[in-house]
């Protein structure tokens, strides 16, 4: 057994009787540099400055609240006896598909009232979105959460892995593959081919459905390593199923909207109808 190994401490600082965690510090960053992206992208597709600002005032806390529903609501067993612990989301457990099903139909109500294109607007979110994904990921490294099954020290440092990430995936008395770590390295990527997609002035809809594609892609196979996952049946998990939902229902919509010419509008175009 390994000794002198001691996990970080969750807690970043307190204030008074408060405690303030590193998930939420780290959370927190992931969407303020998310919004900062999204609002300089904003600005140049001709949206109003205030538009994703405004957006997100109702897209964060709708967001978390459904992605702590959809984690309950498949722990409820645990749940159920423990009811005080529903409202505990600084100790983890949320679930990003929760949080993608509340932004959009938060954005998609949101885009009517402004008279905005939802295409458009996700459009401009997507790199956004990934992009806090990946940083938010740290916040799971923190807590010991997301991680897969158990590997050998050796194997750890054959990744060529800091010693205070090899350190931190000690968790009762084993190692274990960072997870957390291949989501968030996939994510960046994604973020930086979103980036480098925008120079290609596709069909608007389709930088945020490329989006949904690259994400439940790297999703289905990394959720296959983690020991952690709401399973849907006995040999299959829950965020695998809505991954491969996700990525065949993104290709169909992707080219029903090419046949019906429902995309013929770009994504460097300045109107927002």
């Amino acid at each position: 057994m390994e000794k002198n190994i001691q996990p970080i401490d969750p807690i970043a600082f307190t204030l008074g009787p408060i405690q303030v965690h590193w998930y939420g510090v780290i959370i927190g960053i992931g969407i303020a540099l998310a919004l900062w992206v999204a609002m300089r992208e904003g600005d140049k597709r001709g949206l109003p400055k205030d538009t994703f600002a405004d957006l997100m005032i109702w897209a964060i806390p709708i967001a978390i609240i459904s992605a702590r529903i959809y984690y309950v609501i498949f722990q409820w067993d645990y749940y159920a006896q423990n009811p005080s612990e529903i409202i505990k989301i600084w100790n983890g457990g949320i679930a990003i598909h929760g949080a993608l099903i509340g932004s959009v139909i938060t954005a998609s109500v949101f885009s009517k009232k402004r008279g905005i294109s939802f295409w458009k607007l996700a459009d401009i979110a997507a790199p956004s979105i990934i992009l806090g994904q990946a940083i938010g990921r740290w916040g799971n490294f923190i807590n010991q959460e997301a991680h897969g099954g158990e590997v050998s020290r050796s194997f750890l440092e054959g990744l060529h892995l800091p010693d205070f990430i090899i350190n931190q995936m000690y968790i009762n008395g084993a190692y274990y593959h960072p997870t957390f770590l291949y989501e968030s390295i996939w994510d960046l990527t994604g973020f930086f081919v979103l980036i480098l997609l925008r120079r290609v002035n596709l069909r608007r809809g389709e930088l945020f459905l490329t989006y949904v594609i690259w994400y439940s892609i790297g999703r289905f196979f990394i959720e296959g390593m983690r020991t952690d996952s709401l399973m849907l049946t006995e040999n299959l998990r829950m965020a695998q199923f809505i991954s491969i939902v996700l990525i065949i229902g993104a290709f169909i919509l992707m080219i029903y909207r090419r046949m019906k010419r429902n995309s013929d509008a770009r994504y460097l175009d300045k109107s927002n109808g």
